[in-house]
């Protein structure tokens, strides 16, 4: 509403200062009174038009054009101040009045030359020269060294909240609004268990967004080369890689794709896997079996912290809580997972041990 109002003020400015202009200066339009009135309302319906066209600003290109502009106008009036004093040095005044509209032809040229050369340049070099050059990016300052941005899978997952209310995030997190989008889609899904998922993931970032200690923001910029990339795994990619970002999720294929592009991941599993309690085979405890496991015999259980526990000779014992044997664990990306033994020796083990201790 307010941008609207703006525009129309602008149209109405540039209408009256053409109209103006007309009246004012002495101009000579008799035989057509409102043509500057007319121009003004044409030119001012050209800039709005363009304004509509791209609506979504890339703010570091513009800032970076700007800056191009700026170097290759007064690049334009240093060249041009030399070609004045070299035609000065090798031309005399007769010439110079033969030759001037040539040379300010040339002079036109080596402008439009210059400032083409330093937008061009500028735009393709501004991530190499960050730190050499000055560059105004108009954007917030970001707490620690390189923000995250979240994935739709690590939003769902939930665990991102859990892990930034321990206040150990002091990186901006950086929520892009394609993932929004998709967070959205998933939640209007006529299947129950994704519209729940999906649900969940605008739970968790609400509950981000309300905590006081944590700088929250959604990116809703451009990409450049935006039409190269089509689903949401390549974008998150190369907004990663455009920004000097890190991607947080949970999905395998999304971890291997952005490795593979130099970006670095924050594998939620892997967070988890490193911060768990570690299991060594030989150890003994104790685990209710849940399900029955794929391969004959096999029985399933869970630890607390939600790690799967595949045991042995335990299918006859779902609904139990038995004494198990570990016999290895094996940790990826994807999560861990702990094999074991169902064994009636190893808790026979435990209470003659006990029972030796209470006795001595």
């Amino acid at each position: 509403m307010i941008l609207n109002l703006i525009r129309f003020i602008f149209a109405g400015l540039v209408a009256l200062v053409g109209l103006a202009y007309q009246t004012g200066h002495g101009v000579n339009f008799q035989a057509k009174p409102y043509f500057m009135l007319v121009a003004g309302i044409v030119l001012a319906f050209m800039v709005i038009t363009i304004d509509l066209m791209f609506r979504r600003k890339n703010l570091s290109a513009i800032s970076g054009l700007f800056l191009g502009l700026l170097v290759g106008i007064v690049l334009s009036l240093v060249l041009g101040a030399l070609v004045d004093q070299i035609s000065k040095v090798f031309l005399d005044v007769r010439e110079l009045r033969e030759y001037r509209t040539l040379i300010r032809g040339g002079k036109l040229l080596i402008g439009l030359s210059a400032c083409y050369l330093s937008i061009s340049l500028i735009l393709q070099t501004k991530d190499d020269f960050r730190f050499i050059i000055p560059y105004v990016e108009f954007s917030r300052a970001t707490r620690g060294p390189r923000p995250y941005i979240l994935d739709t899978s690590a939003i769902i997952d939930g665990r991102i909240a859990d892990i930034a209310v321990t206040g150990i995030l002091e990186s901006q997190l950086i929520v892009p609004r394609f993932v929004i989008n998709e967070l959205q889609t998933v939640a209007d899904s006529a299947d129950r268990l994704r519209r729940a998922r999906g649900r969940r993931g605008l739970d968790v970032l609400q509950k981000l967004q309300a905590m006081p200690k944590l700088e929250l923001r959604i990116w809703d910029g451009t990409l450049v080369d935006n039409a190269k990339f089509q689903g949401v795994d390549q974008k998150l990619v190369a907004l990663a890689a455009q920004e000097n970002s890190r991607v947080v999720t949970s999905d395998y294929n999304l971890n291997k794709v952005a490795t593979l592009h130099g970006v670095t991941v924050v594998n939620l599993n892997d967070l988890a896997n490193a911060v768990r309690a570690v299991v060594l085979p030989g150890e003994q405890m104790r685990v209710r079996v849940i399900k029955p496991g794929e391969s004959p015999g096999q029985g399933v259980g869970y630890l607390e912290d939600g790690t799967m526990v595949v045991i042995e000779n335990a299918r006859d014992k779902i609904g139990s809580d038995i004494d198990i044997l570990i016999t290895n664990s094996v940790h990826t990306s994807a999560g861990r997972m702990i094999f074991a033994r169902c064994t009636t020796e190893a808790s026979g083990v435990n209470h003659v041990g006990n029972h030796g201790r209470a006795s001595a």
